[in-house]
């Protein structure tokens, strides 16, 4: 129960509590009937007076006695959620947190050689909740599939759902793209704000659509790149899968995906969500 009233920060004086008190819901409360202001006495009596209170009860502010008192009576049940009166203001009792919630791993209906479920767990933190509980399918594997960018587009031509490209460099480095869209032969650029950059080396991070351009895909007979601007992409392969390089670009303002710059591809993959 509080009185609202104006607080005073400085233990100054002693309130006496008649208390009167109740059982509701199972619950123990207290009704403050009455009080006397003390000045002058001593740390000891006051301290005396504090013990006429019950054990289950805190009180938690006292008042100058140049104005009303806030005054406020809680349970100990009720007190772990509170400051108590001999705390700093910044200090309050820990309690255990629900844990957070784990988005599901995206199911692969394939086996893949690049992601295993910590990869898997780390890029659906970072895809857009539409992604969420479908298995992806493996549309393209240099393993499957040789190493052309042809067939790569042409594995996408009926699709319209985002992909995610992953790239093994012949330096074990695993990096890739995620894309709002599916990979195909464009005069223009195309893709939305949920497009990112990632690397895995050595540990996960991802690089967010930074809104300085919209160089998010731009797919040629010759090339995919994926972000731009500054004159070099964050990512780009060649028309046979095999020469790639990874720049620092305004688009997603990442660092480079690989350990060089120019990187010899040794596996991808492009997946997407299974309709």
């Amino acid at each position: 129960m509080s009185l609202p009233i104006g607080v005073h920060p400085l233990l100054s004086v002693h309130l006496h509590l008649h208390l009167q008190s109740s059982i509701k819901g199972g619950c123990r409360s207290l009704l403050l009937t009455d009080m006397w202001y003390y000045r002058g006495k001593s740390m000891r009596e006051k301290s005396e007076a504090m013990k006429l209170l019950p054990d289950d009860v805190k009180v938690l502010y006292f008042a100058s006695h140049c104005v009303e008192p806030f005054v406020q009576i809680i349970t100990v049940n009720d007190a772990k959620r509170r400051l108590s009166l001999c705390s700093s203001e910044d200090s309050e009792v820990e309690e255990p947190q629900d844990q957070e919630e784990v988005e599901d791993v995206p199911i692969l209906s394939n086996h893949s050689k690049l992601l295993d479920d910590h990869h898997l767990e780390n890029l659906c933190v970072n895809m857009p909740a539409r992604t969420h509980g479908h298995t992806w399918q493996l549309v393209y594997s240099t393993a499957v599939n040789g190493s052309s960018l042809r067939t790569l587009y042409r594995n996408m031509a009926d699709l319209d759902c985002p992909v995610l490209l992953v790239i093994k460099d012949m330096q074990q480095k695993v990096f890739g793209a995620f894309s709002s869209d599916p990979f195909r032969v464009s005069k223009y650029c195309y893709g939305t704000g949920e497009t990112f950059l990632f690397s895995f080396s050595p540990d996960f991070k991802a690089y967010k659509w930074s809104g300085e351009n919209s160089y998010f895909v731009s797919g040629h007979r010759e090339s995919l790149q994926i972000g731009g601007g500054g004159g070099g992409f964050g990512l780009w392969l060649d028309a046979d899968l095999y020469h790639g390089s990874s720049y620092s670009c305004p688009t997603f303002h990442n660092v480079p995906l690989s350990t060089q710059q120019d990187f010899i591809v040794q596996d991808l993959e492009v997946w997407t969500i299974q309709n």
